[in-house]
């Protein structure tokens, strides 16, 4: 079972980010700030759920949390300042939307900067121990994939629809024969061009 957060003196919100290590698409970064007694039986890091099991805790968090906020970084801001300047971008801007306002921030992850001025706490893992910043991940990752849903339907030839933009062998070959969209991360080209002869 999960620790409901990391302290409690504090008004505190868990924060997360979906989709740092993708091709294409937004990454996503939430922010939640739960009741102290809440408590869900299938809460965990977003990555150890089903997609239903996501689905349901979506609804149940956007419902019951005392403040949430989720926030997307395009990629072209991600070409622009780097993909982890990116994620430490979009959880400063869903923190700064939430109300109440936090006195604590626990962050998923072992860095972090931000000009808020709040004080935080980075947790390796922290998505499988505390539930604030579990129900960030599960946020981050159902509104990205949503995201990535509507794109599909755009530019079905990616896969998008099953590989949310993640360097699946599909994705890289679909990219030799396609090329790139707008949504592709050019500072992913090297990588992609890596790939291609790693099937």
């Amino acid at each position: 079972m999960l620790e409901n957060q990391f302290q409690y003196e504090l008004t505190e919100a868990g924060c997360d980010e979906a989709g740092r290590g993708c091709l294409a698409g937004p990454v996503f970064a939430a922010a939640v700030i739960l009741p102290p007694d809440f408590h869900d039986p299938q809460l965990n890091d977003s990555k150890q759920m089903t997609e239903r099991n996501r689905d349901r805790l979506r609804a149940v968090i956007e419902r019951e949390a005392v403040a949430w906020a989720v926030e997307a970084v395009s990629a072209a801001r991600i070409d622009e300042i780097n993909i982890l300047n990116a994620s430490f971008e979009g959880m400063s801007l869903a923190v700064a939307r939430l109300d109440p306002a936090p006195a604590f921030l626990a962050i998923d992850g072992n860095r972090f900067r931000t000009r808020l001025g709040i004080p935080f706490r980075c947790i390796v893992k922290g998505d499988g121990k505390y539930a604030d910043i579990a129900a960030a991940s599960v946020l981050a990752k159902t509104h990205r994939d949503e995201y990535m849903y509507r794109l599909a339907e755009e530019f079905p030839q990616y896969g998008w629809a099953r590989n949310k933009g993640y360097p699946t062998r599909q994705h890289r070959l679909a990219i030799r024969e396609f090329g790139l969209t707008p949504h592709h991360r050019l500072t992913f080209n090297h990588e992609i061009d890596q790939l291609e002869f790693g099937f």
